[in-house]
């Protein structure tokens, strides 16, 4: 009988150790659909951004790189997506982000006018809003603290590339009531999860060092952001919204690592 219990323990002790380790690797695994998803709308506003700067011929070598290299990733990210997610109802929205994403390949290789700067806005729009779908839905089936500081870190990288989006089409023609509103509503929804991730009880000292860089940055960038109107800085607007993109995307790899 002795035996008989040990033995009952031990194989309810196995079955713990596995279950725990299996549902571990699914949360690595939804984790890291997450990262990829959200960076999707960090690219549905770069390629978008890109547009808008080849068209103002500026800084156009690397502007042109960015776009091609930016668009690939979407497209190879994207198809991961569909293959990877079995959810009908995520997959649907997929098919939308496709279309417009499909839509905007081809606005791109037309003749630059405002009405299709416009139109590739739109579409970018589309995109993040299917993009961002998708998150959220991913977020729903993996209820844990990570995730949210995750997302939130992954979020910043699209805020940046949409704060210079807003920024160039101001330049380029389209100083609307929307792009200013657009521009200061992304400068401000930045700087509230700037706050976040800096008080943040997790953080590792690789990560405090990294955030303090970017909001030692911030601090003096986004008031440039926020003069819209006024413009002259596009090529610091760029280089300084790359640079906070690059610097956040590297602290969610680092979120993603120690929550794997």
């Amino acid at each position: 009988m002795h035996h008989l219990i040990i033995k009952t323990f031990t194989l309810m002790t196995m079955f713990i150790l596995f279950s725990t380790n299996l549902l571990a690797q699914d949360n690595s695994q939804e984790l890291e659909l997450i990262n990829i998803a959200a960076k999707q709308r960090m690219l549905s506003q770069r390629i978008a951004k890109d547009y808008l700067y080849v068209h103002k011929n500026i800084a156009m070598s690397r502007t042109e790189r960015e776009l091609e290299t930016s668009l690939k990733n979407f497209f190879e990210s994207h198809k991961f997506l569909v293959q990877a997610i079995k959810n009908e109802e995520i997959n649907n929205i997929l098919e939308f982000v496709e279309l417009s994403s499909n839509d905007f390949n081809q606005t791109i290789n037309k003749p630059f006018t405002l009405d299709n700067a416009q139109l590739v806005l739109d579409l970018s729009e589309s995109m993040l809003e299917g993009s961002q779908y998708v998150v959220d839905s991913l977020k729903s089936s993996i209820n844990i603290e990570e995730s949210k500081i995750i997302e939130i870190a992954g979020k910043q990288r699209m805020l940046a590339q949409r704060i210079a989006k807003y920024y160039i089409a101001y330049q380029a023609g389209i100083k609307d009531d929307n792009t200013v509103r657009s521009m200061r509503q992304t400068v401000t929804e930045f700087d509230k999860n700037l706050k976040v991730l800096i008080v943040y009880k997790s953080n590792t000292p690789i990560i405090r060092k990294k955030i303090n860089e970017v909001n030692r940055l911030w601090k003096i960038v986004h008031k440039f952001y926020n003069n819209i109107e006024k413009g002259g800085l596009p090529l610091i607007v760029f280089n300084t919204t790359d640079k906070i993109t690059k610097k956040m995307n590297e602290i969610t790899q680092i979120y993603l690592s120690v929550h794997k």
